[in-house]
């Protein structure tokens, strides 16, 4: 394993790709979204969010009808109806133990479609079915979990005294990258990729937060999808690139104080101006 590199402004400012005259939201990408429940339907509405401020061209939601209606309300330039999907953001906001057959059917499906996926929570015990660029977003206990469901005898509190090892001993064993989300997050690829990311603030410890980056990511991976279908090893810097985008969207929402995870959302478009050296 290569030595970690530590992900600067100046190295994720070439990975967000700026909308030139040309371009049409398809050439901007296509993020599918299966995420958000009716017990959590909060996690759908942060992650559409946070995908269409960091500047995917087109969302299409998958979800209840009752969650894509509240959904609709929040972002009314939601598709809803099937077609064309560049990538996929699957899993937040779900109940892995009340997931119907249905939706287990519609989470496979995307996972193992071929196209870009980033794989959360309630989804992450699917990732095994997964066919294409694949990156998982677990924090410390829900890794444990996924780890020791292959019999690999670790919990939360070895995670946490090592988060660096084993995002690269679960990035070897599950043949995905891994960002492995905590107070510095740690990306690291089945090849030797491996970057960490310190941007942010301890104010990004609070609920909807995690959504808000899978909605990031998914739009970094939709904007990128014809670059990742030849080369994957693209996906642990865009993964780091969402991670510091995060961070430096959570800096300037709180200022100091206390934020919710929808004011990271809303900061997503000044952070990335500032990035880009367009503000």
């Amino acid at each position: 394993m290569s030595a970690w590199l530590e992900w600067t402004d100046t190295d994720a400012r070439s990975w967000i790709a700026v909308p030139g005259p040309h371009d049409d939201k398809y050439s901007r990408g296509v993020l599918g979204v299966i995420t958000g429940s009716v017990e959590y339907p909060g996690a759908a509405i942060l992650g559409v969010e946070a995908a269409h401020r960091t500047g995917v061209g087109m969302v299409r939601y998958v979800g209840p009808r009752f969650v894509r209606s509240l959904v609709l309300a929040r972002r009314p330039e939601v598709v809803t109806q099937p077609g064309r999907v560049q990538a996929w953001l699957v899993g937040s906001g779900m109940d892995a133990a009340r997931r119907s057959f249905v939706l287990v059917g519609e989470l496979t499906r995307a996972i193992s479609s071929g196209e870009p996926v980033v794989v959360d929570a309630a989804a992450l015990d699917l990732v095994a079915a997964h066919t294409g660029p694949t990156i998982i977003t677990p924090h410390y206990r829900e890794l444990a979990s996924l780890l020791a469901k292959r019999e690999i005898d670790v919990s939360a509190a070895d995670i946490a005294a090592d988060p660096s090892g084993w995002a690269v001993r679960a990035a070897i064993e599950l043949d995905v990258v891994v960002l492995l989300k905590g107070a510095s997050t740690f990306v690291a690829d089945p090849v030797g990729q491996a970057i960490v990311v310190r941007a942010g603030t301890n104010e990004l410890a609070t609920a909807g937060t995690g959504d808000v980056l899978g909605g990031i990511l998914g739009s970094l991976l939709a904007t990128h999808a014809s670059e990742l279908r030849t080369d994957i090893s693209l996906l642990a810097p865009l993964a780091a690139t969402a991670a510091l985008l995060h961070g430096r969207a959570a800096e300037r929402a709180s200022g100091g104080g206390p934020i919710a995870a929808l004011d990271v959302a809303e900061a997503l478009p000044a952070a990335i101006a500032t990035l880009t050296g367009r503000a």
